[in-house]
């Protein structure tokens, strides 16, 4: 699950009073927080955008919520299929932005030579929709790469796998961070919606029965 970097503090005090009333510990390091409910339960917090600059055991939810809703300068590159949209945010806010799509066939029913010339013909649009997403990244985030903290991509993970190789893209992907976004076909206002899914803190949280079983597992190895 994931939390809105606004919300951490209210969530930590609800999962305290859900697990036992009270936290026995909270310990953590720059990538990651761990709070321990009375009752035995656990959540497990990753720290989105890490390092995240040392605290003592009882600042780090604070720490945690303050690196949480710093504004950033973050890239956001998403390809799917044909579709593509890259924008550079600030904070929330959209500070530039293209999206575009190009024509790639779905897959045929046809055999034979029919099947071969459409296979040829659905990479010859594949390529050339990954050639335009590139280009369309390579021109939005070139003006903010002096600036940029960090670049979170999305869509489908082969589409944006098949952009890997072009150095043009190069320090884009020096700086990719997660989590991979999971999106529909690659509009605006998809794009406009990418930061509640990439400034969101994820946590995994292990009820007190769970935690028991980890620890009867770790002590049976």
């Amino acid at each position: 699950m994931s939390v809105a970097p606004e919300r951490i503090e209210t969530w930590v005090a609800g999962f305290a009073d859900r697990h036992g009333g009270h936290l026995v510990s909270v310990t953590g390091d720059e990538r990651g927080v761990v709070l321990r409910g009375a009752d035995g339960g656990r959540a497990e917090f990753l720290v989105p955008f890490p390092p995240m600059p040392p605290a003592a055991p009882d600042g780090l939810i604070a720490a945690l919520a303050v690196h949480a809703r710093a504004e950033r300068c973050v890239g956001v590159v998403l390809v799917r299929r044909g579709g593509y949209a890259t924008g550079v945010f600030h904070g929330t806010d959209l500070l530039a932005s293209k999206v575009g799509s190009r024509l790639v066939q779905g897959r045929s029913a046809a055999g034979g030579w029919s099947q071969q010339r459409f296979a040829r013909r659905r990479e010859q649009q594949a390529g050339q929709a990954r050639e335009a997403a590139a280009e369309v990244a390579a021109r939005v985030l070139a003006p903010y790469l002096d600036r940029l903290e960090a670049v979170v991509f999305g869509g489908d993970r082969r589409a944006v796998d098949a952009l890997r190789a072009d150095r043009r893209l190069a320090p884009a992907f020096a700086i990719e961070t997660g989590p991979f976004l999971a999106v529909p076909d690659p509009r605006l206002a998809v794009l406009r919606d990418t930061p509640r899914s990439f400034r969101a803190v994820r946590v995994r949280v292990v009820e007190a029965g769970e935690a028991a079983g980890d620890a009867d597992a770790a002590h049976q190895v």
